[in-house]
């Protein structure tokens, strides 16, 4: 018997271990992942001083660069496509959650769902630059506008469409763990169903909805290609939503390969660099919102 418990005794402290070193190990990517950066991003930041985040121009011919018309770029492009997908992303978990259970259409949706999650982001911007275009510049000639189809908001349409997915997967299994008993109380006092999800399901579900909106907006403020075939990549800050300009990552992509001077490359290193501590920071930003807001 004394065996047996010495012999678990050691699994579980090896299997502690295992699971300690794991997650150094994290930290230790990430660490060297921001070092490499801060690094390789010195010589811009020496070179350039404060006009690498004050600055509006972009040009590697005369070496002036600033990073903030990407930053502004990245957060239109993506504050505006989480305003287009919430209102959609909250009615289809709302449905899946409380009115499809169980029906095959409830499958039929969450696999159209997960179909729209994997599509890779290249498709997406194919379809942007074959569909939605030229649907954009229709509605420009509409508004008066000149109809250049690229630009913020045909970029902020492909996003939108991207991060539905990730809202509505998380808000809709929060939406099902609301407990019975709660919904069918209100339902017993006469409450409609309408009042049962305005009153008790949304705000049950509040923080694993705002969660799901936090990770959507993470996907929309890191995404590259199909926001680099369809903004316009212009590098300056747009005037309107309608305008080309360029995202942290899309200006990345397009100009690494075409860096030809050590300061070019740091310069974008750099920018990268900015992303992540933007990134870090909303997230960061988020998290603290929903333990002192939304956490019951």
């Amino acid at each position: 018997m004394s065996h047996f418990f010495s012999k678990e005794r050691r699994s579980e402290t090896i299997f502690r271990w295992l699971l300690l070193s794991s997650s150094f190990l994290i930290i230790l990517i990430i660490f060297s992942i921001a070092l490499t950066l801060v690094i390789e991003s010195f010589p811009s930041i020496k070179h350039n001083g404060l006009s690498l985040l004050t600055g509006d121009i972009w040009d590697p011919v005369s070496e002036k660069y600033s990073v903030l018309p990407f930053i502004v770029g990245t957060f239109i492009t993506s504050i505006l496509a989480l305003i287009i997908s919430i209102p959609f992303s909250i009615a289809a978990s709302l449905y899946l959650g409380e009115y499809a259970e169980g029906k095959r259409s409830s499958i039929i949706i969450k696999s159209v769902l997960d179909l729209l999650a994997g599509i890779p982001s290249i498709i997406y911007g194919f379809w942007g630059l074959m569909v939605l275009v030229p649907v954009v510049r229709k509605f420009e000639e509409i508004l008066g506008i000149p109809p250049l189809g690229i630009g913020i908001f045909t970029a902020s349409l492909i996003l939108s469409i991207m991060i539905i997915p990730y809202t509505t997967s998380i808000a809709r299994e929060v939406i099902r763990l609301v407990p019975q008993d709660i919904k069918e109380a209100a339902y017993s006092l006469g409450a409609t169903r309408f009042e049962v999800i305005r009153d008790i399901v949304i705000p049950y579900a509040k923080s694993g909805i705002f969660a799901g909106i936090l990770l959507s907006f993470g996907r929309a403020f890191g995404e590259t290609m199909a926001v680099t075939m369809v903004i316009g990549n212009a590098n300056y800050i747009p005037k309107s939503l309608f305008a080309p300009a360029n995202t942290m990552a899309s200006v990345i992509a397009n100009e690494f390969a075409e860096a030809t001077s050590d300061l070019y490359l740091s310069t974008l290193v750099s920018l990268g660099l900015v992303l992540l501590i933007t990134s870090l920071v909303v997230n960061s930003i988020g998290r603290f919102i929903i333990t002192r807001f939304y956490v019951k």
